[in-house]
């Protein structure tokens, strides 16, 4: 069982499965009444539920017992100013900010209004907003050609797993079988949410916030007890980002992520593959990562690796793990390769996935100077840039999955040869490393 302290042990999804009743779960945190609580919250019966930590329940019990009740009060209190505090007045705006933007981060100022208050619609709206964003910015013609997209870089993946030559038939038949019924969810869903149950009034920002916020504990209330819905997006149309969920073996690319610079239908094919099709191959090796690959085709937590396949995934994720964990976020602060492992992996494999379906010619005429192959990586380059504080960086290679973004860049290169043959790198220069690793 890992401590909950600890990031890296809670990678292992088979350490944070364990299945309770309430009674199991009340004979660890007896402290709080939590057939009272369930009831409280308005859920559903509940007949057993998943503990992901144990021990974190038997800590809290002995922390709760341990404190006074003025003090529970305060620190409820606390917590709820502490959540809320952006719908609130300045004061607690410009606290919150103090700590958790100046102090941790080091940001020097508070965002504009305007972008809080379209971040604040869409966490409680999100697919009330989204459907504005869709109709301005994702065409049905550009869902298509995502899908397009999409299924090519799968099709890629089909064939790379064939000619993988360290994973027995067994394992891969396993593996091909995932692959097959990853289901890919583009740009919005099927059927948009209903907010018609949420009252917003004019002129008053926290009720507003506390309607959104009750209407959806009550929509995840109302899953308990349901087959799961697996496609439902998890994320908002607008949001530029993309997951796999493991569980569900699904992808998932919002409208938002479509948009420049990962990718715009006016643009040299290259960049795109750079950008977007790396995103596609990203999270289509998320299925295949040290965390992906315990889930079988249906989302199920369960081992379908041959013994032997194992362990020459983990001789292979061992390189990436010893290579990134050589990287410095800022002088003295390490990266670290086991936290991060699963991005890494992911990365790696998305470039190369994503270079596998682009067929650019070398002999193509040059755009600005540069080959299709060059273009690629340099679109690829393109998605990473970013401005960052030493503070930020600090607190990110301590919590952070994904490593730092120059690290996604030139930690993933510098293990492909299709990188060094396109600039002409010789062995012994900073992009070629001396033993490249790879796993997929």
């Amino acid at each position: 069982m890992p401590s909950f302290s600890d990031r890296v042990a809670r990678r292992n999804p088979d350490a944070l499965y364990h299945k309770m009743t309430v009674s199991q779960l009340g004979s660890l945190c007896p402290f709080i009444d939590w057939n009272a609580y369930i009831e409280g919250i308005g859920s559903p019966k509940i007949e057993s539920l998943n503990v992901n930590v144990p021990d974190f329940f038997s800590a809290l019990d002995k922390t709760l017992a341990g404190a006074s009740m003025d003090t529970l009060k305060a620190y409820l209190k606390w917590q709820i100013v502490r959540k809320w505090a952006d719908q609130l007045s300045t004061p607690f705006v410009s606290e919150h900010f103090a700590f958790y933007d100046r102090t941790l981060t080091g940001a020097k100022e508070l965002r504009p209004r305007w972008k809080r208050c379209v971040e604040m619609v869409d966490r409680g709206l999100g697919e009330a907003l989204g459907q504005k964003f869709v109709e301005e910015t994702f065409s049905p013609d550009a869902k298509r050609d995502a899908l397009a997209m999409v299924k090519a870089i799968e099709a890629e993946m089909n064939k790379d797993l064939h000619d993988i030559d360290w994973m027995t038939p067994e394992t891969k038949r396993q593996a091909f079988a995932k692959l097959d019924a990853i289901a890919n969810k583009i740009g919005y869903p099927d059927k948009w949410r209903d907010y018609s149950s949420v009252r917003v009034v004019r002129g008053d920002l926290f009720a507003d916030a506390l309607q959104a916020t009750t209407f959806e504990v009550q929509r995840q209330l109302r899953k308990i007890g349901n087959p799961v819905d697996r496609m439902e997006f998890h994320i908002t149309p607008p949001t530029v980002d993309a997951y796999y969920s493991p569980a569900e073996n699904n992808i998932n690319f919002p409208a938002g992520v479509w948009q420049w610079p990962f990718y715009s239908s006016s643009r040299d094919e290259a960049v795109n593959y750079g950008g977007m099709g790396v995103g596609v191959g990203h999270e289509l090796t998320h299925g295949f990562d040290d965390q992906g690959r315990k889930y079988d085709a249906d989302g199920n937590l369960r081992d379908w690796w041959e013994k032997e396949d194992a362990a020459e995934f983990q001789k292979r994720a061992q390189c990436l793990i010893d290579e990134y964990s050589g990287f410095e976020a800022i002088p003295g602060v390490h990266v670290n390769g086991k936290l991060t492992l699963g991005e890494n992996t992911a990365d790696n494999g998305g470039v190369r996935l994503a270079l596998l379906d682009f067929h650019g010619s070398e002999t193509a005429p040059l755009v600005d100077g540069y080959t299709p192959a060059q273009r690629f990586f340099l679109g690829y380059a393109q998605i990473w840039c970013e401005n960052q504080t030493p503070e930020e960086a600090r607190l990110r290679a301590k919590t952070d999955p994904h490593s730092p973004e120059r690290f996604r860049v030139n930690g993933v290169l510098q293990n492909m040869p299709e990188f060094r043959n396109a600039f002409s790198c010789k062995a012994g220069q900073p992009m070629v490393a001396s033993a490249g690793c790879r796993v997929w």
